[in-house]
């Protein structure tokens, strides 16, 4: 479950950046999952809440914005939502498209809270 180690990366991540702000202290963790990420969004949430539990930042909520496959046409430019593994483009009806969003795995943003 790799979903742990991801969990304890940005459970760092937090602690880091709070202790930029003398006395901040991490109240929400916003972050995007693409859905060809490879991470399940709920076993996520349970790996940090897992973490968290008992310290400091069991007060700590989780914001997932789970992000669609898109792929772009490259014939006539159009950007489109994947869905089913239908990637052809619903425009001009080519199948030479290619993958522009989904793969996201990021750490959107961090509210704190200061003294």
């Amino acid at each position: 479950m790799h979903e742990l180690s991801i969990a304890s990366a940005i459970l760092s991540a937090a602690r880091e950046e709070a202790e930029r702000h003398a006395g901040a202290r991490p109240v929400t963790l916003g972050l995007r999952i693409g859905a060809l990420a490879g991470v399940d969004p709920e076993a996520l949430r349970f790996c940090v809440e897992c973490l968290t539990k008992g310290t400091d930042l069991e007060s700590l909520g989780l914001e997932i914005e789970e992000r669609p496959q898109r792929n772009q046409c490259r014939s006539c430019l159009l950007s489109f939502e994947v869905s089913d593994y239908q990637a052809q483009c619903p425009g001009c009806g080519t199948a030479d498209t290619e993958c522009v969003s989904g793969h996201e795995l990021e750490l959107a943003y961090l509210e704190v809270a200061e003294p």
